[in-house]
């Protein structure tokens, strides 16, 4: 075998050159080698109800799911996403042809941006934003316009003139994220309703990103799509992951028209064409749980953001307290400190914590650079423990 010869052209497609590692990899590294507390990447540290990892093991044993799934989702798992939206939301949906089930919200971006998004068309993205957002718009060939959510009086806030001004005759779509991760914001009634009115001007498409609809503290989650002239432009996702603490299970799904489901379907087949077989009927399960389940849940999680937000501000950090999501936004420069990269790599060995870096979620990396993301998806105990080490930040 030869050398490769170092003069052509680069191995890694340049449409992924700027995307890395995640960070989310280097930080729970981090966390293993040195023993630290992760509170850096948003999974939680027990499992969810017990009856649903029993229907899991019992779809496993009745052999349901074992072999490959409808492509489309099975249709008990389709029935319920559709009773789950008319029920929560009023919005109906046909199982049949207006549900797709998607290995996790994550495929179900990509497939909507690799669907619908072809080289040269323009995408708002809120900014943070999620990191898989930039990589499916650099994949799709798409440019990505990032419009900057502010800090402000304790929390994030969008600009509704800094969006309508974004919008350009190469503008394809909105991606928006409510509740939004990483600041924690959720969209405002009136915020949503201002975007729905651009969309409906400009004639542009909008995939939103709804996993995080059941931890709202603060405020409502009310979907974009229930506004005049949204229903048949919006591609709606979310995902049972965060709601019912089975991330690894990767069970997501798209609701939108029978064109924009097709649309979409067709790159998902060639990304995993079907995934998570038994945990599609678990999930069917999980989302005709009681109300009671998602009113504990969002008790259990606004405690949890208390208690580490109450830590960190103990610690010295000016702390954005999030309405919703798992994680609280900080900015380290009362503690003297301006570079989130550098501050979130030594911490483990200064206090045996992780966190994550807002900035890697920035296009204007300058504008991230001193906030720092924490986890509170943890046991009551572990916040516990790691507000008590970040204390020492204060001394």
């Amino acid at each position: 075998m030869t050398a490769r010869d170092p003069g052509r052209r680069p191995l890694l497609n340049r449409r992924l050159t700027e995307f890395g590692t995640t960070i989310f990899a280097e930080m729970s590294a981090l966390a293993v080698r040195t023993g630290a507390i992760n509170l850096g990447q948003g999974f939680p540290d027990t499992d969810g109800p017990e009856e649903i990892r029993e229907a899991a093991v019992r779809a496993l044993r009745d052999g349901r799911g074992n072999q490959y799934p409808p492509g489309p989702g099975v249709p008990e798992l389709r029935a319920a996403i559709a009773d789950h939206q008319q029920r929560r939301y009023d919005l109906a949906f046909d199982p049949d042809t207006e549900v797709l089930v998607t290995a996790g919200a994550t495929e179900a971006v990509a497939a909507a941006l690799l669907a619908l998004v072809e080289p040269g068309d323009e995408v708002i993205a809120l900014e943070p934003y999620y990191d898989s957002y930039a990589a499916c718009i650099g994949m799709a060939g798409g440019v990505r316009v990032p419009v900057t959510l502010r800090p402000r009086d304790g929390a994030y806030h969008l600009d509704l003139d800094e969006l309508r001004d974004a919008v350009t005759d190469n503008t394809r779509l909105i991606l928006l994220n409510t509740p939004h991760n990483p600041t924690g914001t959720v969209l405002t009634r009136a915020e949503l309703a201002a975007i729905a009115e651009l969309a409906v001007e400009r004639d542009l498409l909008v995939v939103t990103d709804d996993v995080y609809e059941h931890l709202v503290f603060d405020g409502e989650h009310v979907p974009i799509a229930t506004f005049p002239g949204m229903r048949e432009r919006t591609v709606t996702i979310s995902s049972a992951g965060k709601t019912f603490s089975f991330t690894g299970w990767k069970v997501g799904w798209v609701t939108s028209t029978p064109e924009l489901v097709t649309t979409v379907r067709a790159a998902k087949q060639f990304l995993t064409y079907v995934s998570a077989g038994p945990f599609q009927y678990a999930v069917a399960e999980a989302l005709r749980l009681p109300d009671s389940y998602f009113d504990d849940l969002r008790t259990d999680l606004r405690a949890k953001r208390d208690l580490l937000s109450a830590g960190l501000t103990a610690a010295g950090f000016d702390v954005y307290r999030p309405a919703g999501t798992y994680f609280v936004t900080t900015d380290i420069r009362p503690l003297g400190e301006s570079d989130g990269f550098a501050f979130c790599r030594a911490l483990p060995d200064r206090c045996g914590v992780v966190a994550v870096p807002n900035a890697v979620f920035y296009d204007h990396r300058d504008q991230g650079a001193p906030f720092v993301r924490f986890a509170f998806c943890k046991r009551t105990d572990v916040l516990t423990e790691a507000a008590t080490r970040l204390k020492t930040l204060a001394s």
